[in-house]
C-alpha cells in the first residue's frame, strides 16, 4: 500500500463517518476531525508493538526530500530520561524509524524486505530536549543522497536528518542502509549461520546496573569479564565487557530476529562508555559503524578506549565489538557529565 493510498483511505473513512450519518444536522456535520494525530503503520518501521512507534506522519517535498513528524513520550519503559532530557538514544531510534518509513512508503520497498544498516549517527542539543509538561513533538527534515537501485528497486541510500522541536534544532542525524529481498537475505545469512537461526548464547550475568546508568538488571546489556573490565577506571586505560543479549527484552528485541539489532549495539556502547568513565553521563553525540552482523550464538567482546576530548571539554570514547577476532561494530560516544 503506497503512502498516497494510505492517506486517501484514512481521509475517506473520516469523511464518510461525518457525512453519511443518519443524523444529518449542523451538529453532526461539525464532527469532522481533519487534524487528528496517529502513529504511522508499525509495519513501516519494523516494530511489532504499536507502543514502540515514535513517528506520527510524513510528507514528500520532492523525490529526495521529505518531512517526518514524531513524538517522544515523557516516560518510556526503556529509554529513560537522562539529566532531565529525553534519552538521546530515542533520537537514534527516531532516525532509524524515519529511514525505514521512507524506504517503504516513498521508495516502494516491499514489506518483508530486510535492511542492513551500515552507519547511524546523532548529535543532540540537550537544552532543546528537556522533558516538559507534554510529550516532545518533533519535526524532521530529511535529505536523501547516494540513492542506489537494483533494476527498478531501491538497493540502498544515505540520508541526513535535521530534527526540530518548537522551531529549534534539537538534534541532527544520519544513516546509511541497503535493502535485500527475502531471497537475497537468505543467501547472505546462510553463509554465516546455515539454514536455521542458531540458538542464542545462555544469558550471562549483568554488570551492576548503577555502573552503567541503569536501574534494573534486566536493562543491562553488559556482562563483566575476567580482566580489568570489571570496573571503570582512568581514561587512559582500555576496558572490556561481554555483550549481554537477552532476546526476551520487550523493547530491545521487539520481535524475533536472527542477529543482534543495531540499537542494542548502540545501547551497549552507551553503557560501556558510562562504566568506563565511572560516572553518570549524557551522550551528546553517538556515531556507530556496523561492519558485519553481530551473531546471537557467539560471544561479542566490547573494548573501550578513550579518544581526545572535544574543544568544549566533553569526554569521548570509542567502543569496539569483536566476534571471532573480527570487528563487528565501532561506536564513538561523546558525553557530558550529569547528576541524574
Amino acid at each position: 500500500m503506497s503512502a498516497s493510498t494510505f492517506r486517501l483511505e484514512r481521509v475517506a473513512r473520516h469523511t464518510q463517518h461525518a457525512t453519511d450519518s443518519t443524523a444529518a444536522s449542523a451538529g453532526a456535520a461539525a464532527l469532522r476531525y481533519p487534524s487528528l494525530t496517529t502513529t504511522v503503520p508499525k509495519e513501516f518501521v519494523h516494530r511489532a508493538s504499536i507502543a514502540e512507534v515514535l513517528l506520527t506522519d510524513w510528507d514528500r517535498v520532492d523525490d529526495l526530500h521529505f518531512t517526518v513528524s514524531a513524538q517522544l513520550p515523557r516516560r518510556h519503559a526503556f529509554f529513560a530520561h537522562v539529566g532531565g532530557c529525553h534519552d538521546p538514544l530515542m533520537i537514534a531510534e527516531t532516525v532509524r524509524q524515519a529511514g525505514l518509513l521512507l524506504a517503504h512508503a516513498e521508495f516502494a520497498v516491499p514489506l518483508g524486505h530486510q535492511f542492513l544498516m551500515w552507519d547511524l549517527a546523532i548529535d543532540v542539543q540537550p537544552e532543546h530536549l528537556l522533558i516538559a509538561g507534554t510529550p516532545a513533538a518533533l519535526e524532521i527534515e530529511i535529505a536523501c543522497t547516494d540513492v542506489k537501485r537494483r533494476g527498478a528497486n531501491l538497493a540502498g541510500l544515505h540520508f541526513d536528518a535535521v530534527i526540530r522541536r518548537d522551531g529549534q534544532i534539537a538534534a541532527t542525524g544520519a544513516a546509511t542502509f541497503t535493502c535485500a529481498s527475502p531471497a537475497l537475505y537468505r543467501r547472505l545469512r546462510s553463509a554465516g549461520m546455515g539454514e536455521s537461526v542458531p540458538a542464542p548464547l545462555p544469558l550471562t550475568s549483568p554488570t551492576a546496573p548503577q555502573d552503567v546508568g541503569r536501574l534494573s538488571p534486566t536493562d543491562v546489556v553488559l556482562s563483566p569479564t575476567a580482566g580489568p573490565a570489571a570496573a571503570g577506571g582512568p581514561a587512559h586505560e582500555t576496558h572490556c565487557w561481554q555483550l549481554r543479549v537477552d532476546t526476551r527484552h520487550p523493547v530491545l528485541f521487539d520481535h524475533p530476529v536472527d542477529h543482534v539489532p543495531g540499537m542494542v549495539l548502540l545501547e551497549a556502547a552507551r553503557q560501556a562508555a558510562t562504566a568506563f568513565l565511572g560516572h553518570p553521563c549524557l551522550p551528546t553525540a553517538v556515531t556507530g559503524d556496523f561492519a558485519r552482523y553481530a551473531e546471537l550464538d557467539t560471544p561479542c567482546l566490547l573494548e573501550v578506549r578513550s579518544l581526545p576530548a572535544t574543544t568544549a571539554g566533553k569526554n569521548r570514547v570509542q567502543v569496539s565489538g569483536r566476534q571471532h577476532n573480527q570487528t563487528v561494530f565501532t561506536c564513538a560516544v561523546t558525553t557530558q557529565p550529569t547528576t541524574a
